[in-house]
């Protein structure tokens, strides 16, 4: 391979992680943005992300002397899809007997079917820009080399990102920092060029973060609209994604007989709330009524930092204000597996978020709160005469009857039950029967469903399988990314021969959804934990490459038993085993469970990516099998995701295979070392 001489090598070092971090940055952007101004797509967040894949796979596979046009025009795509996106805003309807989607809206706009396919390619073709770059600049470098800086770069912006998500950010700041570092990209030349779209693209943002009432938090877009002017009511209304979510409301009216914030009181008499738990605190109702009725120290758990201080802020009974409330930010089914506090009640209130943890999985944030052993978590913690309690509009008889049955079968007894009308209804569960006292028991509509569970943490999926709208969702993207990779002249034949790059690269995305699957479940769903353990996954990805650097040879056979040995040991480990560590063991635990396989994985990745006589080709195989490990990930609704690692251990067998009929396996000579550039030369 030919590096080119012309430009210094740190120029050229300096512009890939530049690239690389953009790259990035975009994508988690747009995948926090279009979730959050169409609803349900922040259902489908990995919609974007396989398009992002596709789109940067796309951008590698393109020849060195091809696709020119894609980097001078780079930013126009993206104009169009945010204007495209504000301008003309979409609520796109999913109903589905199979899967629950929270939802209060009427639709507008194009049907979904028009909407969805628009956004994935525009989605793909932004993205095939930015891997164009990204890609020219990859190859003046020697593969390991190019790698090395370009996860440099992925560090950097996924740090970036992070670090906004922190600071709460609104979308504007997004905007600017992606629209600085394209012009920097696209240089003098194309200065003017790029200027036009990214001013158009910035202006619409800050239009939308200059919204009145408008805020970001890590998880939403958060809209609050306070009572019209002249109105008896207090109340103000939260919308979170578009979706009305909260509402903030006067002791006077939480309190009516017929509200459900004060049936778990009316229902548990000689409860003596001295210690009460509140899961999904939010604004602080819950946090109002227990206060009322004299608990003496309030824990309330809110994962969303800006529903908490918006409440803190307007709700006008400041219930935070009081001494006896402590409030933390995190997980509620982590702040359980933490604590050795025992409550005379515990709450769990409206919690459904309307986001997923990661764009690589279809776990939402609240999923681990309502699975069998949640609720045997929140049993072990009830204190004597104790009793739990969970309200929402579950909108089917059967998860009501799920969630019923599962509750009847930890406690022993049946739950007491209030139904409001259009499927809203309220559990109660003392620890005993004479801990409740009910109105109404529960009994089963129909067929109990099976619980929700750790390794299955699904309880909107009626029963284990692939819901038939997203069948036909991965099928179209499927088709997409075979008429895109013939549209854009990639010779097919050119990439065959990296088809042990492909089936690495789905393997990656499984383990890596999997490693994140997994520290969710141990440390919580919070944004916090999700960025670190993709921080710590690049990180390890790094590692690999590190020591691959530094080695002359690497013992193919031998290291693929080691990962092959390494996710066996993954797969035996239970997670109740894990959850069961003290903290300290638990982190060590689930570091070692998890990146263990991801550095062997690496190690391997890298070798082969050195030997490559076309590494950006080998490079876009493997995105392209990201965009098809992404896709099997549903495989987890119908297996559980422990499951995933014997399909991993599956891909990374075939890969193997695939080496030794390439002649890249093991028994492929010595690499040579890589050539340096002319400017790195002796003289």
């Amino acid at each position: 391979m030919e590096y080119r001489a012309g430009a210094g090598v740190w120029e050229i070092r300096g512009k890939l992680l530049l690239a690389s971090a953009t790259m990035l940055f975009v994508e988690l952007a747009l995948i926090r943005w279009t979730g959050a101004n169409i609803v349900h797509l922040s259902y489908f967040s990995n919609f974007i992300l396989l398009g992002s894949f596709l789109g940067i796979g796309l951008g590698f596979l393109i020849p060195a002397h091809r696709g020119q046009w894609l980097k001078r025009w780079a930013p126009v795509p993206l104009a169009v899809l945010v204007v495209l996106v504000r301008e003309f805003p979409v609520q796109v309807q999913q109903t589905s007997g199979e899967v629950i989607y929270f939802t209060a809206v009427k639709t507008t706009g194009l049907p979904e079917w028009v909407t969805l396919p628009v956004l994935f390619l525009l989605a793909a073709v932004v993205m095939a820009a930015i891997g164009k770059i990204t890609a020219d600049l990859f190859r003046q470098l020697p593969s390991l080399e190019a790698y090395r800086y370009d996860l440099l770069g992925a560090l950097t912006g996924s740090v970036a990102f992070a670090l906004l998500s922190w600071l709460s950010a609104p979308s504007v700041a997004w905007g600017v920092i992606a629209g600085l570092a394209m012009l920097v990209l696209g240089g003098r030349r194309d200065s003017m060029r790029y200027a036009v779209p990214l001013t158009a693209m910035v202006a619409v943002l800050a239009f939308e973060s200059a919204a009145q009432g408008v805020s970001w938090s890590p998880y939403y877009k958060i809209e609050v609209k306070r009572p019209p002017a002249g109105s008896s009511t207090r109340d103000y209304k939260i919308s979170a994604n578009g979706v009305p979510h909260q509402s903030i409301a006067p002791l006077s009216v939480l309190m009516r007989p017929d509200s459900p914030y004060g049936r778990p009181y009316r229902e548990t008499p000689d409860n003596p709330y001295r210690r009460v738990l509140v899961i999904g605190a939010g604004n602080g109702n819950d946090v109002a009524v227990a206060l009322a009725h004299g608990a003496r120290r309030v824990d309330a758990v809110e994962i969303d930092p800006e529903l908490r201080e918006t409440g803190a802020r307007l709700h006008p009974e400041k219930p935070y204000d009081d001494p006896r409330v402590h409030t933390y930010i995190d997980d509620g089914r982590a702040f359980l597996e933490r604590t050795d506090a025992r409550y005379d009640l515990i709450v769990l209130a409206l919690p459904d978020s309307l986001t997923l943890v990661s764009g690589a999985s279809n776990l939402r944030l609240e999923s681990y709160l309502f699975t069998r052993e949640a609720f045997e978590a929140a049993h072990e913690h009830l204190a004597p005469h104790g009793a739990f309690t969970m309200y929402n509009y579950y909108r089917k008889d059967w998860l009501i009857d799920r969630f019923a049955g599962d509750l009847t079968t930890v406690f022993g007894h049946a739950p007491c039950i209030t139904d409001y009308g259009g499927r809203q209804a309220v559990f109660v569960a003392g620890r005993t029967t004479a801990d409740q006292s009910c109105e109404k028991t529960w009994q089963a509509s129909g067929p109990v469903p099976e619980p929700a569970t750790d390794d299955h943490p699904f309880p909107y999926l009626l029963q284990p399988t692939i819901p038939s709208l997203y069948l036909g969702a991965l099928g179209g993207i499927l088709l997409v990314t075979v008429l895109s990779v013939r549209l854009t002249g990639v010779r097919v034949r050119r990439t065959v021969r990296y088809t042990d790059m492909f089936l690495l690269g789905a393997a990656f995305m499984l383990l890596e959804t999997k490693s994140v699957i997994g520290f969710a479940l141990y440390f919580g769903t919070t944004w916090l934990v999700n960025a670190l353990v993709f921080i710590g996954v690049l990180l390890a990805v790094l590692a690999g490459v590190e020591v691959r650097r530094r080695m002359r040879r690497l013992n193919q056979p031998v290291m693929t038993l080691v990962l092959l040995a390494t996710l066996a040991v993954a797969w035996l480990v239970p997670a109740e085993s894990v959850l069961a560590l003290p903290f300290a063991g638990r982190l060590a635990a689930a570091i070692a469970l998890a990146f263990a396989p991801i550095f062997c994985a690496n190690l391997i990745f890298s070798d082969r990516l050195a030997s490559a006589p076309d590494p950006t080709a080998a490079f876009g195989a493997n995105l392209l099998g990201a965009l098809t490990g992404g896709t099997l990930e549903y495989l987890a609704l119908l297996t559980g995701y422990q499951t995933l690692l014997l399909i991993v251990a599956a891909l990374y067998l075939g890969a193997y295979a695939a080496m030794r009929l390439t002649g890249s396996g093991p028994d492929a000579p010595a690499l040579p070392e890589p050539r340096p550039l002319e400017s790195e030369a002796q003289p």
